[in-house]
């Protein structure tokens, strides 16, 4: 018995082996835009039998002919639930230069941006023309080669039989990759390399009682949590920029360089190495401390009242009020936000509201609304927050402070008790800041993965626009901010095309724009309510606006002041 117990033991090892053996490669999950600005991630592509990707390169003689031979392919293949896209291979990463590219060739296929070349390493393309077919719901690599080689591919992918990877070899251009090859060569130093990038760009929020879900406080914790990293990278959940980088530029965005990424996505793929520094620099890192005033004692503390926050559960929004003493009109030069408990405040609003105003955040309103937008407070946001030059946010006598309150839930029961510090201008500054809604209705069906949504306002009075908020929940997708012109045409001011409830600061224009009286402006997006977004409740329902984070807004927030200096 025991002989044939050793016997059955060693051929399930054998078989499972062979399974595991057969698999497809793992590539993991990736997030691109395409050259008009569109996000696409693999695994929001569920809905596909599987994807095809080729690698452009716009310097290669034989692109068009590639290009030709992957359309014909696409003619066969689209109607079987198979999707087709470009991706950018090539070293140049000038977006005009691509786009110029695309619209010369005249193809209608998305052109996905691969910046830093990072996917296109990772799907190991090396030739101009080769393509790459993925599995959306695996997230594997089923063949890799020239488009004549692929049907096999694709019919077995289609009949579920697919158990491997093809490799078959490609022909044309070479491709080339200066920075992994640089990497190769020397791989990047813990100390002086990865280290800074991870103080500058992560450890503000992955800190000890930061937002972040662990912190990057040394080289151990960094090793140990390197394959998440790299997965945040390559699918843009990190850093939270979501802006378009190609539309506009905002100061308090967290853009992060194409040198930067491949930097720690190659340091992490060589294994994450420690190097020969004698100190750890995140070990040794200062961060700000935020219990204090950065600007000295302000004019006025507000304190908020202490709120529990449960150790796990999603929360809703919490709208407080808060009396101001205030026996004369007061105007704010600057703010500061201390949060009691900055590893669940998520994020809050404060505004400026009127004794009998009912405050929700302005959102239960639809139509266009004007209000008196004080600040808003996000991870990382330490310092105090300075009104532009001569502006300043009017408190008239009498009026309250609304605050809208956002937590996380991060394991552990805790309680919030924020403290907000006031500065105030001696006298009244030119101009007043306002914040406007511009928002619409909507009916949005079950399961429907692209229902587009739109809203428009024109300005009555000449107005300098200085910062947009994008604002969705669980089903929003992308959200554009445009001015139009006298010409009919449109110029984007913000794009938010991989937008996430999760992550809804007011960028700052580092250049405001001057906007006349009697200009249009719009917002412009989308929501996604299918199964493959996974950040939906439940695509089932049919959504129509609603106040509670499972139903559904569509408002762009524009801050502004008069062009002209208006005391009130």
């Amino acid at each position: 018995m025991s002989k044939l117990y050793r016997l059955g033991i060693a051929f399930i090892a054998t078989v499972l082996s062979t399974v595991a053996f057969a698999l497809p490669d793992r590539i993991g999950d990736f997030g691109l835009l395409d050259s008009d600005g569109d996000f696409h991630q693999l695994s929001r592509y569920r809905n596909f039998e599987a994807i095809v990707l080729m690698s452009f390169d716009n310097s290669c003689a034989s692109t068009d002919s590639a290009i030709a031979g992957f359309q014909s392919m696409q003619a066969q293949w689209a109607e079987k639930g198979i999707g087709f896209a470009l991706i950018n291979s090539s070293s140049e990463a000038d977006v005009e230069v691509i786009r110029s590219a695309k619209a010369a060739r005249g193809f209608d296929l998305p052109l996905l941006l691969d910046d830093g070349q990072l996917v296109s390493e990772t799907l190991q393309l090396t030739k101009a023309g080769e393509i790459a077919i993925l599995d959306p719901e695996r997230l594997t690599l089923l063949y890799r080669g020239p488009v004549a080689n692929a049907a096999e591919t694709l019919s077995g992918e289609i009949a579920g039989t697919i158990n491997g990877t093809t490799v078959v070899d490609a022909v044309g251009c070479d491709l080339n990759f200066p920075a992994k090859e640089l990497h190769a060569s020397a791989v990047p130093d813990y100390t002086t390399d990865i280290a800074p990038i991870v103080a500058e760009q992560c450890a503000t929020c992955h800190r000890e009682g930061g937002i972040g879900p662990f912190a990057m406080d040394s080289h151990l914790m960094l090793q140990g949590w390197s394959p998440m990293i790299r997965e945040v990278l390559l699918t843009k959940r990190m850093p939270p920029t979501q802006v378009d980088p190609n539309i506009g530029h905002f100061s308090n965005a967290r853009y992060m360089s194409d040198d930067d990424m491949q930097t720690l996505v190659h340091w992490i793929d060589a294994g994450a190495p420690r190097g020969a520094g004698a100190v750890d620099p995140l070990t040794e890192l200062e961060m700000p401390n935020w219990k204090e005033w950065t600007l000295g004692e302000p004019d006025y503390i507000v304190i908020a009242p202490k709120m529990e926050i449960p150790a796990t559960g999603v929360m809703d929004y919490i709208d407080i009020d808060v009396e101001l003493p205030f026996t004369e009109d007061k105007w704010v030069k600057a703010v500061q936000f201390i949060p009691g408990d900055e590893s669940v405040l998520h994020h809050l609003l404060a505004y400026v509201t009127a004794p009998s105003e009912n405050f929700d955040g302005g959102e239960a309103n639809t139509a266009s609304v004007a209000r008196r937008f004080l600040e808003g407070y996000a991870p990382g946001k330490v310092d105090a927050m300075t009104f532009p030059e001569e502006t300043g946010v009017y408190i008239p006598e009498g009026h309250k402070l609304s605050m809208q309150f956002h937590f996380t839930t991060n394991g552990k029961a805790t309680t919030d008790e924020t403290v907000i510090g006031l500065y105030m201008h001696d006298e009244p500054p030119k101009y007043e800041n306002f914040t406007r809604s511009v928002a619409s209705n909507f009916k949005i069906p079950a399961y429907d993965q692209d229902y587009e949504s739109s809203a428009a306002y024109v300005f009555d009075e000449d107005v300098v626009v200085t910062g947009l908020r994008a604002h969705m929940h669980f089903r929003g997708k992308d959200m554009k901010f445009s001015v139009e012109n006298a010409d009919g045409s449109m110029t984007d001011l913000l794009s938010v095309p991989n937008y996430s409830y999760a992550w809804q600061p007011t960028y700052a224009l580092e250049e405001p724009m001057l906007v006349k009286a009697g200009t249009k402006v719009h917002v412009t997006g989308a929501f996604d309510n299918s199964e493959f977004n996974p950040a939906n409740p439940d695509p089932s329902q049919e959504l129509t606006f609603g106040l509670q984070s499972w139903d559904e807004m569509f408002i762009g927030y524009w801050t502004y002041h008069a062009a002209a200096p208006s005391n009130p």
